[in-house]
């Protein structure tokens, strides 16, 4: 299964460097690595450049959507050629040693697979503890109240089954609530999700474009139509088999 690695970039410049180097580097043979950003004179496109002479597989996709982290991962998943894609984060949050990990479950039949800070065996270490709060809340609640299949809805950092996207209509066009989107939409269709377990480590270079009070408001929309839905049918009964 030919896998598509999607990261978006604004202005990251050279903090971008150690993720684009360590995910080029331990992504599984064949994978297309897609740096996809909003403006042509992105300070981080001569990095990607840099990076890209090394490794072939790795190259830039203009955002032609328009501007903000939604639309750049919905350019990714146009521009993906593998039947799997990830979506990773430029700041080296992530842990790309779960891309493999990833990659298994989603061979092995599921068509979401989150990486999960609040299952067992997760973990976040840093970041904002208001937002990490209401992100686990949101996670632990979904999971235990409508049965979603992840303790984690909320991370960007998930793989996807290409051909599940192209069958869902996303609606997200500004904020990372497009994880939430797609992991509730994909429930709700009856979609297979799994999840494994992460550590995520908040970054140490550049500074972070999540804005809490502006895309609160986009998180809550799907939170409640998969707490309405899920509570509607019934737990057990919204429940999907994990893998």
């Amino acid at each position: 299964m030919r896998l598509s690695i999607i990261i978006p970039v604004y202005r990251e410049g050279e903090a971008a460097r150690p993720t684009l180097e360590t995910v080029a580097q331990r992504a599984p043979e064949g994978s297309e690595i897609l740096i996809v950003h909003d403006e042509p004179d992105d300070p981080t496109l001569p990095v990607v450049r840099d990076v890209a002479a090394r490794h072939p597989g790795l190259h830039a996709v203009h955002n032609q959507l328009g501007r903000g982290p939604a639309l750049a991962m919905r350019a990714g998943f146009a521009a993906a050629q593998g039947e799997a894609v990830c979506v990773t984060m430029a700041d080296a949050s992530d842990d790309p040693d779960d891309i493999g990990r990833m990659l298994d479950a989603l061979t092995r039949g599921a068509d979401v697979v989150a990486a999960s800070r609040y299952m067992p065996g997760g973990e976040q270490r840093g970041g904002p503890r208001l937002k990490g709060a209401l992100s686990r809340l949101a996670g632990v609640s979904l999971h235990v109240l409508a049965g979603l299949p992840t303790r984690d809805p909320t991370s960007a950092f998930k793989m996807y089954r290409r051909a599940m996207l192209e069958r869902l209509t996303l609606e997200s066009d500004r904020g990372f609530e497009l994880a939430l989107e797609i992991t509730v939409k994909a429930f709700l269709a009856g979609y297979r999700i799994t999840e494994i377990p992460t550590v995520w480590r908040d970054r140490t270079e550049g500074r972070s474009n999540f804005k809490l009070a502006q895309w609160l408001p986009r998180y809550l929309r799907w939170y409640t139509l998969c707490l309405g839905r899920g509570l509607w049918r019934g737990r057990d009964r919204a429940v999907r088999p994990a893998l």
